[in-house]
């Protein structure tokens, strides 16, 4: 019971933490209106000061909750606007004898302070668009653009925070003279308080002076243009997505990195230029369509996709490049054979499974333009070295996530999860990593219920055996200035010194070996944002326990034990006859039952039953060991790039011509 209690009791807090705020906001407000028409000057005034505390709270730790407020119309303006108007009633209900005309001066004080703030908002906007630039560019050197820093945080990207902090000395003078009766005290508030805003202004129409701004739309198209005919890119990257979808692009990072040529990479999201890991490559965002068609004009060849997007038909008009499906992952899921995957010139798998796969879905890919290329990402993770000895087992519990429909087989977080941790939980011998696909819960609100239930689980259940690893940032972070924007990151990410991505992963690896050498050997962990890689927990984990998705696929080059939740209704051999990559799985059922002959497996191999049917599985997902799949992934470039030559030479024409992207195999 006292894990119970201990959720119980994490649960209480976490709703206080979450709601404690608003609560606090509330009975400031209440205690302002009290005190106003009491009148009472001490109520007055302590309610308005709990109330400036509860603001700040809300901007530093609560930054969800106020959003919501400010779709409800109740934003830092309105609040703080209704905070000076119950204070001005509250004074003029302390006169003895009735309002007094004095207290007008200090309304219009009050009321240019508010129009100097919507000033400021509006010179906030030119500002930003004018350092919006129609092409933003990491590894680059961009100092022809006379690119310059942002201006401060506290005037361009906090709102919130410059209203308070402008505001503040007019409601301390208000509230002063509430306790005091001399009206000299709001006077002087609301004074200093237009100062700021005034100045605050100032600072801010200085940055749209002619000599302050960066280089406009034409100026920096023809500079991108220019660095397109110097720079003479060769194969790409493109990649468009959500906020949590960087993922699916970084995994080829180093692939492209290691083809040689010249590569570059492509996005389409501004948000997206720091989601991108270490890299050396030149990256390049062109948000607007109309500018994308620039790199007909460039001699890029090849664009690799890992993703289907929206905007992947934009760059698919371009006929003079070839385009190759290569994924982030490869699975038994229909999302892996899309139909979408007919319309690039080649769909680029990892081995015969995947061909397979595509040819039973007929989903409109031909055949021909399947090549195998293998993993190139895999080669980081270490083969199976035998059971664990002197030691508990690891087990990597890393599920998918929901997915796009309510197919409760796509995930076992939310009908398998929470027996599967406890039973986990249950063995003694066990030391369990918990690590959630990044996108769990953002489609289904019982994912992230089942999700946020599972973390506590295995929190409840920690043994601290030592002082645990530290939380501190991952190397591959870099810290940007308060105020930095788009155009000043650009400005910090010129062109790199020679190496500095090797530096960066030289980084990265000690702090994850400095995370797992702080880790107690029987410490449950949830491994998530800056925790170490999935293929880093890879060669930590005896058993991995997931569903189908590609962590299996990948796994598979271990040649560990795995496990695969069956929560799709179907019966074991349904299970298997399905999905191919659960052949050299153990079935998990919904309710985990089959978790402690699992993990008698894991301790003693003659009873593993599967370990050859896993090595038949790896070349059947993951293609054979000769020639090593980096080899066939750059051949498969090569070959295609050849492609690209051949169609220009028999197209006449300009690559600038423009047209429809020629359907099927032409070259």
């Amino acid at each position: 019971m006292r894990p119970l209690a201990r959720l119980r009791r994490t649960g209480r807090r976490s709703r206080l933490r979450r709601f404690g705020p608003l609560a606090a906001l509330g009975a400031a407000f209440a205690g302002q209106v009290a005190g106003a028409v009491g009148p009472d000057a001490g109520l007055l005034a302590a309610s308005t000061a709990a109330g400036l505390g509860a603001e700040m709270l809300l901007h530093r730790r609560h930054r969800g909750l106020s959003r919501v407020l400010s779709k409800a119309r109740a934003d830092v303006m309105v609040r703080h606007l209704i905070r000076d108007l119950l204070l001005v009633a509250g004074l003029m209900n302390l006169e003895p004898d009735g309002p007094g005309r004095h207290y007008l001066p200090l309304c219009y004080g009050l009321l240019l302070c508010y129009a100097l703030y919507f000033a400021c908002q509006g010179a906030v906007v030119k500002v930003r668009r004018s350092r919006a630039l129609p092409v933003l560019t990491r590894n680059i050197d961009a100092s022809a653009l006379r690119l310059r820093p942002a201006p401060p945080a506290l005037l361009a990207r906090r709102p919130g925070v410059r209203l308070l902090a402008t505001g503040l000395p007019a409601t301390s003078g208000l509230v002063a003279t509430a306790l005091t009766g001399d009206g000299r005290w709001a006077g002087a508030g609301v004074a200093l308080s237009v100062l700021l805003a005034g100045a605050g202004l100032a600072v801010l129409l200085a940055w749209l002076l002619p000599g302050r701004r960066p280089a406009g739309e034409a100026e920096v198209l023809a500079w991108f243009d220019a660095w397109l005919a110097v720079y003479r890119p060769t194969v790409g990257m493109y990649f468009s997505g959500g906020t949590s979808s960087a993922y699916q692009a970084n995994m080829w990072l180093e692939p492209l990195a290691a083809l040689g040529g010249r590569p570059v990479i492509v996005l389409r999201e501004r948000f997206m230029m720091q989601k991108i890991g270490p890299t050396d490559l030149p990256v390049i965002c062109v948000p607007k369509v109309a500018h994308l068609m620039r790199l007909e004009q460039s001699t890029l060849g090849v664009l690799l996709h890992p993703a289907n997007s929206g905007k992947t038909s934009q760059v698919l008009r371009i006929p003079s490049i070839k385009h190759a499906f290569v994924n982030h992952g490869e699975s038994d899921k229909l999302s892996s054979c899309n139909p979408y995957a007919k319309a690039y010139d080649e769909v680029w798998v990892a081995g015969p499974a995947a061909r397979e796969r595509y040819a039973r879905a007929e989903v409109g890919v031909d055949d021909r333009d399947v090549v195998e290329i293998g993993r190139p990402q895999l080669a980081p993770i270490e083969p199976y070295a035998g059971p664990p000895a002197g030691r508990p087992v690891t087990v990597l519990y890393a599920p998918t996530w929901e997915g796009w429909t309510d197919d409760p087989g796509n995930t076992s977080v939310i009908l398998a999860g929470e027996n599967l941790v406890r039973a986990l939980l249950a063995d003694p011998g066990v030391r369990l990593l918990y690590k959630p696909h990044p996108m769990t819960g953002s489609v289904s609100p019982r994912a992230a219920a089942a999700d946020a239930r599972i973390r506590r689980l295995v929190g409840a259940g920690r043994v601290r055996d030592g002082a645990g690893p530290a939380s501190g940032r991952s190397a591959k972070d870099r810290a940007f200035p308060a105020r930095a924007d788009g155009a000043e990151r650009m400005l910090l990410q010129g062109a790199p010194e020679p190496g500095r991505a090797a530096a960066v992963a030289a980084a990265e690896a000690e702090r994850e070996a400095a995370y797992w050498a702080a880790l107690g050997p029987r410490e449950h962990r949830v491994v998530t944002g800056a925790g170490p890689s999935l293929y880093s927990c890879f060669n930590r984990a005896d058993l991995l326990v997931s569903d189908v998705s590609s962590v299996v696929s990948d796994f598979l080059a271990s040649g560990k034990p795995y496990a695969v939740a069956n929560t799709g209704g179907l019966s074991e051999d349904e299970f298997r006859a399905v999905f191919p990559t659960v052949r050299a799985a153990t079935v998990l059922t919904p309710d985990a039952r089959g978790v402690p002959a699992l993990l008698d497996a894991v301790r003693d191999p003659s009873k593993d039953r599967l370990a050859g049917v896993r090595a038949e599985l790896k070349e059947q997902l993951l293609g054979p060991a000769d020639p090593p799949s980096p080899v066939r992934f750059a051949a498969a470039v090569e070959a295609l790039s050849a492609r690209a030559a051949a169609r220009g030479a028999r197209v006449p024409g300009p690559r600038g011509e423009s047209g429809t992207r020629v359907a099927g195999r032409d070259g």
